[in-house]
């Protein structure tokens, strides 16, 4: 598989909407078109192979299933994991000769999104600094009384900044890093000790992205209930995603009903001490 210059270009463009600040919006850049499981249906689609490109998505999306940025802190930036890390993966998935559904493509694509997720977190903090040349150009525009400025402040000067942080990077990247790829097949074989480091760490990305979710998730040895459920039923009942989020809205509703209970319990025993206070004072 290579990746032609039109192709790396159009990842770029999908890195500049999905990058964090994103030309794309938090809600549809970020949050959306950012996400692994997301920018590997794209690529896949760019590249011609959707298959890979989704199974490549996915297998990064559990890696990175807990990436949050509360404030300005940013471990690892999606524009680098999706649009860079996804289209090398399935690169490094073609020359290895491995099946999209292997369990070692798998963990050559979590590796090879492990790798370019700190290059994501430069290009996020690159973008944000040369943004703040653009915010000193609308606040003298503000003082200035030219509000009209602020068009160019708001849409147009901020495609420098992507461009610069997120378009070039991918373009070059993604085109030149792919011969790269190519290359280590015959400079790291299959079974060398290289490839199997990176096959077994990559094995065992999963478990962190799992832990950090488990982190904001569990406050109690109980709450391991709940969230062991869906395994159970994958490995059971062998449900895929959609029938697990079916059956998870099920108790998610019982808990929304027994939650009201409570409420509505407590509410009424409130309302009765008070009406017994009344009464008491009406008596005195």
């Amino acid at each position: 598989m290579t990746i032609s210059w039109v192709q790396a270009a159009i990842l770029g463009l999908f890195a500049c909407l999905s990058s964090m600040p994103g030309l794309g919006g938090t809600t549809i850049g970020n949050y959306t078109l950012g996400r692994p499981l997301v920018g590997g249906l794209i690529c896949g689609l760019v590249l011609g192979d959707l298959k890979t490109g989704i199974m490549c998505g996915v297998a990064m999306q559990l890696v990175y299933i807990a990436l949050v940025t509360p404030g300005g802190t940013v471990s690892a930036d999606v524009r680098a994991v999706s649009y860079i890390g996804i289209p090398l993966a399935m690169v490094a998935v073609h020359s290895q000769g491995l099946s999209a559904t292997s369990a070692g493509a798998a963990d050559l694509a979590k590796s090879m999104g492990t790798l370019v997720g700190t290059v994501g977190t430069v290009l996020f903090y690159g973008t944000a600094t040369m943004n703040l040349v653009w915010q000193h150009m609308g606040w003298k525009a503000v003082e200035q009384g030219k509000f009209k400025k602020l068009y160019a402040v708001d849409w147009g000067w901020p495609w420098v900044s992507h461009f610069i942080f997120s378009f070039l990077p991918t373009l070059i990247m993604c085109k030149l890093g792919a011969s790269a790829v190519t290359a280590l097949k015959t400079a790291l074989p299959m079974d060398g000790i290289p490839m199997m480091t990176l096959f077994t760490v990559g094995s065992l990305l999963p478990c962190v992205g799992i832990a950090i979710l488990l982190k904001q998730l569990v406050n109690n040895v109980l709450d391991f209930v709940p969230f062991m459920v869906g395994f159970t039923l994958a490995a059971s009942l062998h449900l895929n995603l959609v029938s697990c989020a079916v059956i998870s809205l099920i108790f998610a509703l019982l808990f929304y009903e027994l939650d009201m209970a409570k409420i509505a319990r407590s509410t009424a025993v409130a309302r009765a001490i008070e009406t017994d206070d009344d009464d008491d004072e009406e008596d005195i």
